[in-house]
C-alpha cells in the first residue's frame, strides 16, 4: 500500500470517513455476539473414560478394567500423555492428544477402542462411559437446595423432577449436573441367618429379580377394524410387591423375599452427603454450552429460579454458593475501568505535550476506532471477550495512539516551517508512512512465533496477542488514513495559531530539555567507549537481576471463594468424614467474612466418591472486608485453625489462582516404579525428606498402603469337592458385601435401580463372613467358611498411573518461596535420593511452570529473530536492525530490576504486617502503620510477566525505529552518520517522549493494579513500565552511538548503493 493511497485518503475525507465507519459498525455488531468468559478456552483436548465396578478393589480394577483399556487405547494416534486411576468400585482414564488434533475425532477413535475390549472387561462390571472434556464442561453457577423439613433424599426427587429440566431450558445451557444427590431406589436388605435357615442363596434372589421383575413389549391383538395393544404389567412397583416375590419354591414350600429380608425405599448411594451452611443439601451445577455467554447464561439461571420459587414446596430454600459471574463480570468491569482510566491517562499526556484540544483530538479519535476494529477480528475467529483480551486493549490503550502521534508530530514540525496543514499532512505520508508501516509489521512479528508455542502458555497468549496484534494493525491504517485527513482540516497554519502563556513555558521547557539531551548525546558520541561499557554493566545488572527472581507459574487472586479439602485416614468411614467436615462448618460459621458454605462427603469428582475426603466450597461476602489472603492465612486464619482445630483430618485450603487449574495443591510431582511396595517405601521417604526441609506445607502422597482390606484366599481344592465355583463365590460376596444394581423399577415416569445388599447388621464385623453360604452346583448351600480363609491387612487406596506406568503424586503448597523454588529444590533433594528403576516428572500447575519456562524463552527467542527479519527487510540492510534492536537488553534492566525491588519490598513488608499484627506486643505504631500501609503483592515471574516481556520485544525497537530511519532518511541527504543521528535526536526527542509517555499511561493502571482482580495482572504492568522507562532513556543514548559504531564515518553498510533521495515537492 503506496504512500499514494495515504494521500488519496487525506484528499478524500468522505471515502476516509466510511472507512473507519465501517471499522466502527462491523465491531459494535460483533461486541454485541461475543462470547464473555473469564478464560481464553485454554483447556487441553481430554478424552475421559469411566468405568464403575461396584464393589471390587483398587487392584482388581487396575488389572482387570485399566490396564486393558489401556492396552487398547495406547496406539491411538495424537495421544500426549494418559492418566489413570484405579479407585475402590471404579477406573478412570484421562486421555491427553496433542494441540491441533480434532476432539470429535480422537473421542470416537477412544470410543471405538474401547468397545473392542468390553468383552475382555468383567460381566458384571458397568459400561465404560466415553466422554469429552469439553473446554467449558464445568459449571459456572451452583444452586444449593436446603430445608428445615426435608432430608435430603425428599430434595433430591424435587429438584430431579421440578427443576432440573427446567433448568436445561435456560439458552445457553449445556447440561444439569446433580451434586450431593441421593437419589432414590428399592433397597433390599437381606438377613444372612434367614437365607441360610431358608436354603436360599443371594444368586437364588438375582435369579427371582432379573426374571419376576420385568416389563417387556407383549405385541398386538389385531383385527381388520381395530388393534389392542398388550402391556405386560411385569414389574414390580412397591415394598410390598417386592416383599411379596417368590424366590424359590420346592413342592409346597414358598420362601418369598419377606422370609429372607425385606425391601424398603431408599437412596442408590447412602455414603454422600451435602450440607449448605449446616443444613442438607443437594447442589445443581450449571454447565454452559461452549460459545455461551457466560453472564447471560448466569442471569438466565437466576431469573429462572425466580419463576420456579413459587412452584416449590413450603420450607425449601436455595442460595448460589458459587457463582462464577459474579467474579467474571467484576473481573470484566474493574478491567473495562481500567480500560477508560487508560484512555484518560493517554489524552491527558498527549495534551500536556500539545497543549491543544485540535491536535489532542486527532491521536484520541485512533482508540475508539482501533478497539471496535479488534472486536470484529475476535468475532471473525472465533474468540471471546475474556480477561486477556481485554487486558490487551487496555494496553493497546497506550500503543495505538503511536502511530498517530508520529503523523501529528510530524505534520505540526511542517506547520511550524510554515507550511499549511494540507501541504503539511501530504508530506507527512511521503516522509514517515514508511516508518508507521516498519513499527507496525515488528510489533506484529513479535507474535508471529505464538503458532509454535504450545500447553497452556500458548492457549492462553494467542487470543491476547490476536487482540493487540489486531488493535496495532487497526491504528496504523487509522494513523495513515484519518489521522492526516483530520489534521489536514482541524489544525491551524502557524499564522492562524495563538498560544498562551502556559504553551510559552512548557515550549520553553522542553527547548531546554531538548538542547540538555543534545549535550549529552553529544558527549556520547564523543565517548563511544564509555557508553558501550556503561550499557554492557546495565546489561549485566539486568542478568542479575533475572537470576535472582522467584518463579511460579500462576499468581494467587482474591476471586471471593475458594475450597478446603479435608482428607480423613483411610478405613475411615462417611460418617468420621462427616463429623471431621462439621468442626470445620462450624470454624467456618465464626468467620464474619463468609457469606455461605457448601460441603460434602464422598462427593463423586470424575467417578466415585471417596468417604475419606471431605471438600467445602466457601464464598466471601462482597462488600468491604479483609483480603482472601488474610482470611485464610496468618495465625488467626482459617487454614491455622482448621490444623488446630479439626484434629483427626488433614485440612487443606486451596487458594484461587489467576488461572483455575482445578482442584489440586501447586506443587504436583509424580513417582513412577512398576512395583508397588518399593515405590510406596521410597514415596514415604520423600515425604520425610521434605517435611524436614519445611519449604512445603500439607505435602502428602496419593497412594497409601495403609486401606483396611480382608484378604480372601480360595482353597481351590476343597471348592473343587464341593462342586461350587470362584465365579459364585465372587459373585455371592460382590452382591452382599458390594450392593448391586439387580432390577430396575419405573417411578413417577423414571427409571430408578433396585439395590441388593447384606442388612447393615450383618456385615459389620469379619466374623459375619461366616455366616455367609455359597450355592454348588448341585443345589447345596455351603458356609463360606468351608471354601476360604482371610487375613486382616492394607491394601492401596488408590493406584495412579501415569502413562501406563504405576505412580504416585506428592502434593504440597509451597511456604515461604514460589513454586518454581521449591520444585528446584525438590529437583535436587532427588539427585540425591532418587533410587534406581526409579523416575519422576513434574504435572498440573508445576508442568504447567516447568513447560511455559522452556516455552517462553522459545518464543522470545523466535520473537527476536522474526522482528530481526522484518527490519531487515524493511530498511534493506542486515545491520541497522542490530542497532534497532539493542534496545531490547536495555528494556529489561528496567522489568526485570522492577520486579526485582518490588518483590524485595514484599519480601519485607510480609515480615513487617506479621509482626506488627501477630507478634505478642508490638508498637502502637507499628500496628497502626500495618492498617495504613498498602501492601505491596508478591511479584514473581509468571505468566503475566512473561506477557510483559513479550510485549516488550514489540514496544521497545519503535523508538530505535524512529531514530535510525530518520537518521537515514538525513545520511541519504548526504550527512555523514555522527550529524544525522545528532538531527534524528533532536527532531525526534518530541515524538519519541510522547509515544513513551502515552504508552506507560496506558499500561500505568495495570501495574497498580486496579481492583479486586488486578493484582494479579500487576507483574504485567510493572514488567512493561519498567522496560518502557529505562528503554526510553537509554535508547536515546546507546542507540545513536551504536548506530555510527556499526555505520561508520560518512558511509552507510547495507546491501544497496546509496543514493541521494532528492526531497519531494509536496504539491507535485
Amino acid at each position: 500500500m503506496g504512500s499514494s493511497f495515504f494521500e488519496l485518503c487525506v484528499r478524500r475525507p468522505v471515502l476516509t470517513i466510511m472507512m473507519s465507519a465501517a471499522l466502527m459498525v462491523f465491531g459494535a455488531v460483533s461486541l454485541s455476539r461475543l462470547p464473555v468468559r473469564e478464560l481464553p478456552d485454554a483447556d487441553p483436548i481430554i478424552v475421559n473414560i469411566l468405568t464403575l465396578y461396584p464393589g471390587a478393589s483398587a487392584e482388581v480394577v487396575e488389572s482387570e478394567i485399566t490396564q486393558r483399556v489401556e492396552e487398547a487405547i495406547g496406539s491411538a494416534a495424537g495421544i500426549k500423555q494418559i492418566l489413570s486411576e484405579s479407585r475402590e468400585e471404579g477406573s478412570v482414564i484421562n486421555v491427553e492428544f496433542i494441540q491441533g488434533t480434532d476432539e470429535d475425532v480422537a473421542a470416537q477413535e477412544v470410543r471405538d477402542r474401547v468397545a473392542r475390549v468390553r468383552g475382555l472387561l468383567p460381566d458384571d462390571c458397568d459400561e465404560p462411559i466415553v466422554a469429552k472434556q469439553d473446554a467449558s464442561a464445568r459449571p459456572i453457577i451452583w444452586v444449593a437446595f436446603f430445608s428445615d423439613r426435608f432430608d435430603t433424599q425428599e430434595l433430591s426427587r424435587i429438584a430431579e423432577e421440578q427443576v432440573k429440566d427446567r433448568l436445561q431450558t435456560v439458552p445457553g445451557v449445556s447440561q444439569v449436573i446433580l451434586g450431593g444427590e441421593k437419589r432414590w431406589a428399592m433397597r433390599i436388605w437381606l438377613d444372612s441367618a434367614r437365607m441360610a435357615a431358608r436354603g436360599v442363596a443371594v444368586l437364588d434372589v438375582e435369579r427371582a429379580l432379573r426374571t419376576q421383575s420385568v416389563d417387556l413389549p407383549s405385541g398386538r391383538v389385531e383385527n381388520r377394524d381395530r388393534e389392542l395393544t398388550i402391556q405386560t404389567r411385569g414389574q414390580l412397583r412397591s415394598p410390598e410387591e417386592f416383599n411379596r416375590l417368590i424366590i424359590r419354591q420346592d413342592g409346597n414350600s414358598v420362601v418369598r423375599l419377606r422370609d429372607i429380608g425385606h425391601a424398603e425405599e431408599g437412596v442408590e448411594d447412602e455414603r454422600v452427603v451435602a450440607r449448605f451452611r449446616g443444613k442438607p443439601s443437594i447442589g445443581l451445577g450449571i454447565v454452559r454450552q461452549s460459545r455461551a455467554n457466560t453472564l447471560e447464561v448466569a442471569r438466565g439461571i437466576k431469573a429462572r429460579m425466580k419463576e420456579i420459587a413459587p412452584s416449590l414446596p413450603e420450607g425449601i430454600e436455595f442460595q448460589f454458593p458459587y457463582d462464577e459471574s459474579v467474579y467474571v463480570e467484576r473481573a470484566v468491569n474493574e478491567v473495562v475501568e481500567t480500560l477508560f482510566i487508560a484512555f484518560g491517562l493517554v489524552v491527558l499526556t498527549i495534551f500536556v505535550f500539545l497543549r491543544d484540544v485540535r491536535s489532542t483530538l486527532v491521536p484520541a479519535l485512533t482508540v475508539p476506532v482501533s478497539v471496535m476494529g479488534t472486536f470484529g477480528i475476535l468475532y471473525l475467529l472465533g474468540y471471546s471477550i475474556n480477561i486477556f483480551t481485554l487486558l490487551a486493549l487496555v494496553l493497546a490503550i497506550g500503543i495505538v495512539v503511536d502511530d498517530a502521534i508520529v503523523v501529528l508530530e510530524n505534520i505540526h514540525r511542517h506547520i511550524e516551517a510554515g507550511e499549511t496543514p494540507m501541504r503539511a499532512a501530504l508530506r507527512t505520508m511521503r516522509e514517515i508512512a514508511f516508518a508507521v508501516v516498519t513499527i507496525t509489521l515488528s510489533l506484529v512479528a513479535v507474535f508471529l512465533p505464538l503458532a509454535f508455542v504450545g500447553g497452556l502458555t500458548g492457549k492462553l497468549l494467542i487470543e491476547f496477542a490476536v487482540a493487540l496484534a489486531g488493535s496495532v494493525v487497526c491504528s496504523a491504517f487509522v494513523a495513515l488514513t484519518l489521522s492526516p485527513m483530520v489534521s489536514a482540516r482541524i489544525l491551524r497554519s502557524k499564522s492562524e495559531e495563538k498560544h498562551g502563556p502556559l504553551f510559552a513555558w512548557f515550549e520553553r521547557r522542553f527547548d531546554g530539555l531538548a538542547r540538555r539531551y543534545d549535550r549529552v548525546l553529544g558527549w556520547s558520541l564523543d565517548h563511544r567507549a564509555a557508553v558501550i561499557v556503561f550499557s554492557a554493566a546495565a546489561m549485566g545488572l539486568a542478568g542479575y537481576f533475572f537470576v535472582n527472581l522467584e518463579q511460579e507459574f500462576l499468581p494467587e487472586e482474591d476471586k471471593g471463594r475458594f475450597l478446603a479439602l479435608a482428607i480423613t485416614p483411610q478405613g475411615s468411614t462417611p460418617e468420621y468424614t462427616d463429623r471431621m467436615m462439621r468442626r470445620m462448618e462450624r470454624i467456618a460459621s465464626e468467620t464474619p467474612e463468609l457469606t455461605g458454605y457448601f460441603s460434602a462427603v464422598a462427593l463423586p469428582f470424575n467417578g466415585p466418591g471417596d468417604p475419606t475426603q471431605g471438600f467445602m466450597f466457601m464464598r466471601l461476602t462482597d462488600g468491604e472486608r479483609r483480603p482472601l489472603r488474610d482470611v485464610v492465612g496468618g495465625p488467626t486464619g482459617l487454614g491455622a485453625r482448621f490444623i488446630t482445630e479439626v484434629e483427626g483430618a488433614i485440612a487443606i485450603p486451596i487458594m484461587p489462582k489467576a488461572v483455575d487449574l482445578g482442584i489440586s495443591q501447586p506443587f504436583e510431582l509424580v513417582l513412577s516404579h512398576p512395583d508397588i511396595g518399593e515405590m510406596y517405601a521410597f514415596s514415604q521417604a520423600l515425604l520425610n525428606r521434605l517435611r524436614q526441609e519445611g519449604f512445603l506445607a500439607n505435602v502428602r502422597a496419593s497412594m497409601e498402603l495403609t486401606k483396611p482390606e480382608l484378604d480372601l484366599r480360595i482353597d481351590r481344592d476343597r471348592a473343587g469337592v464341593l462342586d461350587v465355583s470362584v465365579a459364585d463365590i465372587s459373585r455371592t460376596l460382590q452382591i452382599l458385601f458390594g450392593g448391586q444394581d439387580l432390577a430396575d423399577i419405573k417411578q413417577r415416569g423414571r427409571q430408578f435401580e433396585v439395590v441388593v445388599q447384606l442388612d447393615r447388621e450383618r456385615r459389620l464385623t469379619p466374623s459375619d463372613l461366616d455366616r455367609v453360604y455359597v450355592p454348588s452346583r448341585t443345589g447345596k448351600l455351603v458356609q463360606l467358611s468351608n471354601l476360604v480363609t482371610f487375613d486382616a491387612g492394607a491394601g492401596p487406596n488408590r493406584i495412579e498411573r501415569y502413562n501406563r506406568q504405576r505412580s504416585t503424586t506428592i502434593q504440597g503448597t509451597p511456604v515461604g518461596l514460589p513454586l518454581g523454588a521449591a520444585m528446584a529444590r525438590t529437583d535436587a533433594i532427588l539427585a540425591e535420593m532418587l533410587p534406581r528403576g526409579h523416575s519422576y516428572t513434574w504435572k498440573g500447575e508445576s508442568q504447567n511452570l516447568r513447560d511455559s519456562s522452556g516455552e517462553i524463552w522459545f518464543f522470545l527467542g523466535m520473537a527476536i529473530v522474526v522482528v530481526y527479519m522484518v527490519l531487515a527487510a524493511q530498511f534493506e540492510s542486515f545491520v541497522h536492525p542490530f542497532t534497532v534492536m539493542i534496545a531490547l537488553p536495555l528494556a529489561f534492566l528496567g522489568a526485570f530490576g522492577l520486579l526485582y525491588g518490588l518483590s524485595w519490598v514484599n519480601h519485607f513488608g510480609t515480615n513487617f504486617f506479621g509482626w506488627a499484627n501477630y507478634a505478642p506486643d508490638p508498637p502502637a505504631i507499628a500496628h497502626t502503620l500495618s492498617k495504613l500501609v498498602p501492601r505491596i503483592p508478591s511479584m514473581n515471574l509468571n505468566i503475566f510477566s512473561q506477557v510483559g516481556l513479550v510485549l516488550l520485544v514489540g514496544l521497545v525497537t519503535k523508538n530505535s525505529i524512529l531514530l535510525v530511519e530518520f537518521a537515514n532518511q538525513e545520511r541519504d541527504r548526504g550527512l555523514d552518520a555522527k550529524t544525522a543521528m545528532r538531527n534524528a535526536g533532536r527532531i525526534r526527542l518530541r515524538p519519541i517522549l510522547m509515544t513513551s509517555f502515552a504508552t506507560i499511561a496506558g499500561i500505568l493502571p495495570i501495574a497498580i493494579g486496579l481492583g479486586d482482580s488486578g493484582e494479579s495482572r500487576r507483574p504485567l504492568g510493572v514488567v512493561a513500565v519498567g522496560g518502557m522507562i529505562t528503554s526510553t532513556i537509554l535508547t536515546l543514548v546507546v542507540i545513536p552511538v551504536i548506530y555510527t559504531l556499526f555505520s561508520g564515518k560518512g558511509r552507510r553498510i547495507d546491501t544497496g548503493e546509496t543514493e541521494a533521495n532528492t526531497e519531494t515537492n509536496p504539491n507535485d
